[in-house]
């Protein structure tokens, strides 16, 4: 194996981290600024308030965006074991 092909597979992975999560990270950071707007308007400093929001924000996000972050997982996942016997001969 091949500097080049450690440093791709790794940033395979890396891609691959990032469009998984990005979701859920997304959705997280929009609830959070909306809950943060609404504190600053109404000057309620609660910090335990956007947490309850914010996870229910990633509960559904995960629930529509799930069957596509498994899927994508799965191909990687695939893709690699498939590559494996290239890898070693």
């Amino acid at each position: 194996m091949t500097p080049q092909t450690v440093m791709e597979l790794g940033r395979q992975a890396l891609e691959m981290t990032m469009l998984v999560s990005a979701p859920l990270l997304l959705a997280a950071l929009v609830t959070g600024l909306i809950i943060s707007v609404f504190q600053a308007a109404t000057q309620i400093n609660e910090s335990t308030l956007s947490f309850i929001p914010r996870l229910i924000a990633m509960f559904i996000t995960l629930i529509f965006a799930g069957p596509w972050m498994l899927q994508l997982m799965i191909d990687y996942i695939r893709r690699l074991l498939e590559s494996i016997p290239g890898l070693i001969g």
